[in-house]
């Protein structure tokens, strides 16, 4: 596992640990500025990781793919990354 994966997975963890708190928050009727704050802390974490990963796989993945010869490929592999940029643009 790469840096950049091991990295990503600590903000999926503290993202999960924060949304299981948050859910304590709204269980308990906490206040709700109080509540999105730790919700946008969330969000930055998953943000962050998505990042990690994207940065990954264009050097990793991406990479390779571009380095052959294979057209076909390339172009797979070029939809994926505008696929993704698409849905996390929405």
């Amino acid at each position: 596992m790469t840096t950049q994966k091991e990295n990503a997975l600590i903000n999926f963890k503290k993202a999960q640990s924060l949304t299981l708190k948050i859910i304590k928050m709204v269980e308990a009727d906490e206040y709700c500025i109080d509540i999105m704050q730790q919700n946008l802390a969330v969000i930055g974490l998953l943000k962050s990781a998505h990042q990690m990963l994207m940065e990954n796989h264009l050097n990793t993945c991406f990479k390779t793919a571009m380095e052959t010869k294979n057209e076909k490929r390339k172009q797979e592999m070029t939809q994926e990354i505008l696929k993704v940029t698409k849905l996390l643009n929405k």
